[in-house]
């Protein structure tokens, strides 16, 4: 009796979280503008409408600048803060790293607002490349705890027997560490694109003038007669959201089976 109690509330729990998601293509391709039961019939005028829409193209453009840079740079500190809290000890590690690791726990609106502050004291212009320094701060600790699980499956004997080879510890992590962590580090860069992405808080606060795609969202919702076509663009990014993450459970398993380690659990 208890396990089947436990069994429903799982099943009700899950279809609570999944069914709005899986409701967006349904009003995607209504032919209705009024999103409510029963369906109208089939259409993709809205799909049409949402491709016509100049305003998306910017904020998309924005937004794909926006992540693709905050990937690559989370990515490359997540690298160098992931190797050395796995390799090295050094005086204060342990409040380092938290430091590193702390906007996981902080709420965004206090990093945003923190943020804002700072950076209008010091007079930049908010722009997206104040986006991308709030977006980089988001996404680091996502990437560091990503590598940091890739560089501590190394088996550090490869890397004595290549020093003991006469290589130098630079081209021992270029030729020999790098390629084995190669699935972490593609890994981050898919899901700090993933997280950028989506982030609002920070978009919406230090963007100024420069709209991203999830700020054109929430902007379109005050119009009533846009919302089937934010229920197309809605169903494009959960498809780009579960290819992006089946990817990066790919590289992550890939790079499991390589370094023989045994498998604890991942994204999917």
């Amino acid at each position: 009796m208890k396990f089947s109690g436990l069994r429903l509330y799982t099943i009700l729990y899950l279809v609570f979280l999944y069914a709005p998601i899986l409701l967006l293509p349904l009003f995607a391709f209504n032919d209705s503008k009024v999103i409510a039961f029963p369906l109208s019939g089939f259409t993709t005028a809205w799909f049409a409408e949402m491709w016509a829409d100049t305003q998306l193209h910017n904020a998309l453009k924005n937004s794909l600048i926006v992540a693709s840079s905050a990937a690559i740079l989370a990515t490359t500190f997540g690298v160098f803060a992931a190797r050395a809290s796995t390799r090295f000890n050094f005086p204060y590690k342990a409040g380092i790293m938290g430091l590193v690791m702390l906007p996981l726990v902080l709420p965004e609106m206090i990093v945003a607002m923190a943020l804002l502050i700072v950076l209008l004291a010091m007079g930049v212009n908010l722009s997206i490349f104040t986006i991308i320094l709030g977006h980089v701060l988001i996404c680091t600790p996502f990437a560091v705890a990503i590598l940091s699980s890739a560089f501590q499956s190394l088996d550090k004997s490869l890397e004595e027997a290549a020093y003991d080879l006469g290589e130098t510890p630079l081209s021992t992590f270029r030729l020999i560490i790098l390629p084995l962590v190669m699935p972490g580090i593609v890994s981050s860069l898919l899901i700090s694109f993933t997280i950028s992405l989506d982030e609002f808080i920070i978009a919406f606060f230090l963007g100024g003038n420069q709209t991203t795609l999830s700020v054109y969202i929430f902007g379109q919702f005050r119009f009533p007669a846009k919302v089937p076509s934010i229920m197309a663009l809605g169903t494009i990014l959960v498809l780009l959201s579960i290819v992006l993450l089946s990817i990066a459970e790919f590289f992550r398993r890939r790079g499991l089976a390589r370094s023989g380690t045994k498998d604890t659990g991942g994204f999917l």
